[in-house]
């Protein structure tokens, strides 16, 4: 016992030192850095600028897409050769598409009617943007809708009948999912699990990037739009906030990398935290940059492309060199092994996207005929890249021709004045 003692108290001593001289030190985690502004700093009129050029350039991106929506860009070729202009909606009318068959050059679909429902529940909402006004305001319209129905008009003419249904047809899958979402989680989850056959398709990307041109900073537009994609499911989610994020990204600035990124630095709610599979939106962005910048890279032997073979065959009023067009329709090709079973899935819509800004380089027209030209859902597409380089560029810097022929068109035709929206939005 006596030797234990003097043993246990060494002992003692030795794990009370150990505990004495233990290290205070820790390193820091790193401390959050805002991407982009805080806030927008503009005037007012630059402010109307950009939200009229974000309305017109997507605008433009439909009516460019309008006549060759889910075309193969085979056909399109065949028909159009390259398409550089707007060109006539020769189509039959659609829930989703033009609502009349055969219409001209600047001719929109629902894509920009999208974002008149936007800017409207925008300007009416105010302080109150959350879900649940957004659910009752689909719920409204629809509603609108329907009751009209039992107009004595209707009795005797048909064919306003037939309007009215159309106008119906196109917006009650997204009431099914509304009046759902106000039932409650339950009925919500079956409604949302059947949307479009319960495919991953680009809903709330038609609307989203509405929510860039109001918000102060990009993680806010990705929060509200985030909050906003009752529709979508899964990654799509992500996908949808991330392009109102770029948008408002695109408020702040005119450089096209800085938008881009984005889709980088943006992710609020930690997706590229998800275990064994990361952020999808993201690596699919990484590896579309990596295409563009690779290819763009390479140096192409007159030998191998001399003979015009039916791959590479350069389409009549493409106006680069042979080596540029092999180019891009090598893009084409990558894109095209990525097809999903829909054009409007959300991730294909995304690839695309990404794909098509990264080779514009913030050139509008370039970007909107990289688009147009590759067929697919090329109208959504491109009037989601159309809204993100015309915020970044604004009205006044968007091609002359292009953008007074959709301002004429959408008023006089479509119904749509995008002047008096941009206002409204700006004047709530």
């Amino acid at each position: 016992m006596k030797k234990v003692l003097p043993f246990l108290i060494c002992l003692t001593m030795t794990i009370v030192s150990c505990n004495k001289s233990k290290s205070k030190l820790e390193i820091p985690s790193p401390t959050k850095v805002t991407y982009g502004s805080d806030t927008q700093n503009l005037s007012k009129e630059d402010r109307y600028d950009k939200i009229l050029g974000a309305l017109v350039g997507s605008a433009i991106g439909d009516a460019m897409g309008a006549s060759t929506e889910m075309w193969h860009r085979k056909d399109i070729q065949l028909k159009y050769g390259y398409i550089d202009k707007l060109t006539p909606a020769i189509r039959e009318q659609s829930p989703e598409g033009t609502w009349d068959h055969n219409l001209g050059a600047g001719a929109t679909t629902d894509d920009t009617r999208w974002k008149l429902l936007m800017a409207k529940y925008l300007s009416q909402s105010k302080d109150n943007i959350n879900p649940t006004a957004f659910a009752k305001f689909i719920v409204d319209y629809y509603d609108g809708l329907t009751k009209k129905l039992g107009d004595k008009e209707f009795d005797k003419n048909p064919d306003l009948l037939d309007t009215q249904i159309k106008k119906i047809n196109w917006i009650k899958e997204w009431a099914r999912v509304a009046i759902a979402y106000q039932k409650g989680n339950t009925a919500y989850q079956e409604a949302h699990n059947r949307f479009y056959g319960g495919e991953m398709s680009c809903a709330g990307q038609l609307y989203s990037p509405m929510f860039g041109l109001v918000a102060e900073n990009p993680e806010e537009a990705y929060i509200t739009a985030y909050k906003h994609a009752l529709f979508d499911l899964g990654y799509a989610k992500d996908i949808s906030a991330l392009v109102a994020a770029m948008t408002q990204m695109a408020m702040q600035t005119q450089n096209i990398d800085s938008i881009v990124n984005t889709a980088i630095f943006i992710d609020p709610l930690g997706y590229q935290d998800s275990r064994l599979v990361g952020r999808i939106s993201h690596a699919t962005a990484d590896a579309s940059i990596k295409n563009v910048l690779s290819i763009k890279q390479l140096v192409l032997i007159d030998s191998l492309i001399e003979n015009d073979t039916i791959f590479f065959k350069m389409p009549k009023g493409f106006e680069g060199s042979q080596k540029n067009w092999v180019k891009q329709e090598m893009l084409y090709q990558l894109l095209e092994k990525d097809e999903k079973a829909i054009a409007f899935h959300a991730g294909e819509i995304w690839q695309i996207l990404i794909t098509a800004l990264q080779f514009g380089e913030g050139d509008f027209e370039k970007t909107m005929q990289f688009i147009v030209n590759y067929g697919r859902d090329n109208d959504t597409v491109a009037a989601i890249a159309g809204m993100i380089l015309g915020a970044k560029d604004g009205y006044s810097k968007l091609p002359y021709d292009l953008k007074e022929k959709v301002l004429n068109v959408s008023k006089n035709q479509m119904g749509i004045d995008l002047k008096s929206l941009a206002y409204e939005m700006i004047n709530p």
